[in-house]
């Protein structure tokens, strides 16, 4: 039913609905002013029924107040907290835009990795081109620089021109061809070198630091080839023109000459002495390669008129320390020494104006003559016109007396206190030294 069929009036007699658009009632009766009053208020009132309309408001505000609840009060999901808090916008990097055309990244360069030698490593392959020398009496050590050059020390050698020298299983006969008392160092070189002789590499004391590791090798007692002793530089010592490396490197008189090697193998320095305090408590000393490779380039060697040992001598020696009764006794040593050489000097022509005709070999040393100290160290012509073995009989007398004046002279210097390397420098100084150390 339309809303216009359902409203109407009532009608007053019959008490029917009638529709709006008729005036009268099937019983007659017609439509009254007020009643068509009253119908149009209750049409006003069915119209617009406020509770209607309330209802109405009620549910389009619950509507749109549920939605706008719901976001507000639905739970939130938070993230599992960070290990760290983002940065603040101040210290927040700034990160470029990536490019549209961004460049492969260049390849990594290749890596060079060098293995450090084993301390085994080195030592083998630096011990075949250590020797041992022998002079005589005397035993030392030397290395080879080339197939045919050995260093050593000049002390080892001194007064000798040739000497003997032993590689492995090797004998090999090499000439002192240069000497430089001052350093202490000795030039030899060999006519006929193996064609794999191994050598060293020389290097620099210059860059030789405090502490760090050295290696030494050398014939221990002159009878122990091939020893190798361990130790660090301990300091770097300028005495007089001389640098000397200062190790705790076990060095004695066989090992002198050979080499000292840092932790690659290469020369820094040759072993050259032990000097020991009073206490007994000793210290060893290289003298600097350098001073090699400038006797190897020029030929010649630091002007002195002492040695390194001596300088050291004097430098531990301080004047409180000096000793009256050793200087006395240096005195009174070098004025023996100066007596008998003038009787070795006399010897030395007696033994040369007869050489010619007598001597078929002979030791060569600082005086000729020393090779009578020697068994079979002279042998004589025994058919010449001359009688060369009486010859010989008289220059081996007159050495004898010559060596015991030496030793009595040596023997008083020691109860007086005088060093041995002052006692090494003098036998040097008057060509009276046939003992090697």
């Amino acid at each position: 039913m339309s809303l216009s069929d359902s409203s109407g009036w009532t009608c007053a007699s019959c008490h029917r609905r009638v529709p709006p658009r008729v005036d009268t009632c099937r019983c007659g009766t017609a439509r009254a002013s007020v009643a068509i009053d009253d119908t149009t208020e209750e049409i006003a009132e069915r119209r617009f029924n406020p509770v209607l309309l309330l209802v109405l408001v009620v549910a389009v505000a619950v509507g749109l107040a549920v939605p706008a609840f719901s976001r507000r009060t639905a739970p939130v999901v938070s993230a599992p907290p960070a290990a760290e808090a983002p940065p603040s916008p101040r210290e927040a990097p700034i990160v470029p835009p990536p490019s549209s055309k961004e460049e492969p990244p260049p390849p990594p360069a290749p890596v060079d990795v060098k293995h450090e030698e084993t301390l085994e490593d080195v030592v083998a392959r630096a011990l075949p081109a250590v020797t041992s020398i022998r002079t005589g009496q005397g035993r030392g050590s030397g290395f080879f620089v080339k197939r045919d050059t050995v260093i050593t020390n000049a002390h080892v050698v001194d007064g000798q021109s040739v000497v003997s020298l032993q590689v492995g299983d090797r004998v090999y006969v090499a000439r002192v061809v240069n000497v430089s008392t001052g350093s202490d160092l000795a030039i030899l070189k060999l006519d006929q070198p193996a064609a794999t002789q191994a050598t060293l590499e020389l290097g620099s004391a210059n860059q030789a630091r405090v502490g760090q590791e050295v290696i030494a090798i050398g014939s221990a007692l002159g009878v122990l080839s091939n020893t190798v002793t361990r130790g660090i530089v301990s300091a770097v010592r300028q005495v007089g023109p001389i640098t000397l490396l200062q190790t705790d490197a076990a060095i004695n008189p066989g090992n002198s000459g050979g080499p000292l090697l840092d932790r690659n193998g290469v020369v820094i320095g040759v072993n050259s002495m032990a000097v020991a305090k009073q206490t007994g408590e000793g210290v060893a000393f290289a003298v600097a390669i350098n001073h090699v490779t400038q006797l190897l380039e020029s030929g010649r060697g630091v002007q002195t008129t002492q040695t390194p040992l001596n300088g050291l001598q004097q430098m531990f020696t301080s004047p409180e320390e000096a000793d009256p009764e050793r200087l006395r006794g240096e005195r009174d040593l070098t004025q023996a020494f100066a007596t008998i050489a003038r009787t070795a000097d006399q010897l030395d022509s007696f033994w040369n104006r007869y050489k010619s005709s007598c001597v078929t070999t002979a030791l060569r040393g600082s005086r000729p003559w020393f090779g009578v100290f020697e068994a079979n160290g002279v042998t004589i012509n025994q058919t010449g016109v001359y009688d060369c073995h009486n010859w010989l009989q008289t220059v081996s007398g007159h050495a004898d007396e010559v060596r015991a004046a030496v030793d009595q002279a040596v023997a008083a210097s020691k109860k007086a206190g005088v060093f041995p390397g002052t006692v090494r420098d003098l036998l040097h100084q008057y060509r009276l030294d046939w003992h090697r150390d």
